[in-house]
């Protein structure tokens, strides 16, 4: 059985205050695009002495197998409903470390194809509460469909928003940013300010570029100017709107027609499609 994770970028990022429990309120509105990996899942033999046997292709994925959010997914329902043996493939293909929740949407798409997989019959909420366990934006992926997205990610509206017709570039440099120092600067707008962004998202997108921001570009552009130049080259080759997604460090933009400029970011991870 086989799944396509896909990707996510975000439009508009405020982070509003610091919580108690060391997480950030904030609030985006989290938009799926056609960026996917590969995952597919297969028996393995009864009397495997493995349990769960994964093999990985694509993109490198660093770190251990006991920190990789797929793994992490299986054992969660694993322990919960002793499911038999599985071998999982794993095509990577939505780069790391650039805010486009590649991980997250790898992990929830696992609880979604195990769930079907092994007909354990858990609905919707069931499959929220798994995922949040796994991390912040891994909820966001069981619905899959635009949401805005508050408390530290948890919480997930419904959001019309009907971009049909535009077309998307995705850019992303050989640069990791990481969670630690995205938040390390990172200004927060206050109480006050929630809310806001919901506003902001129903005005024309040709108002976008003045006034729909990700707070973390400023945090993170002094240091890794190498994005803030791609975010500037977008507009510069016509984007109606170009952001940094989440915390970095891929870059989007807008376009109200098709582009080829794969030959402009040739040294990049690129991307297009149409919304």
């Amino acid at each position: 059985m086989i799944c396509f994770p896909n990707a996510k970028i975000n439009l508009g990022l405020h982070i509003i205050n610091k919580r108690e429990d060391g997480f950030h309120n904030l609030e985006s509105l989290f938009l799926p695009v056609p960026l996917c990996d590969v995952l597919e899942i297969a028996p393995l033999r009864l009397d495997s002495i493995n349990k769960f046997e994964y093999k990985a292709f694509g993109l490198a994925v660093d770190g251990e197998l006991e920190k990789n959010l797929i793994y992490k997914a299986w054992l969660l329902l694993a322990d919960k409903y002793d499911l038999t043996p599985i071998s999982c493939a794993f095509y990577k293909n939505i780069p790391m470390g650039a805010g486009l929740g590649g991980g997250s949407s790898d992990a929830a798409f696992c609880l979604k194809l195990l769930n079907d997989y092994f007909k354990l019959g858990l609905n919707k909420n069931e499959l929220l509460d798994y995922a949040a366990i796994l991390g912040s934006d891994c909820p966001f992926f069981i619905e899959n469909k635009p949401s805005f997205i508050s408390g530290r990610g948890e919480i997930i509206e419904n959001f019309e928003l009907n971009l049909k017709g535009y077309h998307l570039v995705i850019v992303k440099p050989d640069v990791h940013i990481s969670t630690a120092m995205a938040f390390s600067s990172v200004n927060k707008r206050g109480e006050d300010a929630k809310g806001e962004l919901k506003g902001i998202l129903r005005k024309p997108i040709s108002e976008w570029k003045n006034s729909l921001f990700n707070d973390f570009e400023k945090s993170i552009f002094p240091h890794v100017p190498i994005i803030e130049a791609i975010k500037n080259q977008l507009y510069a080759t016509g984007a109606i709107y170009a952001s940094m997604s989440g915390s970095g460090s891929a870059v989007f933009g807008i376009f109200d027609k098709k582009q080829d400029l794969k030959s402009k970011f040739k040294e990049h991870f690129y991307f297009e499609c149409e919304l």
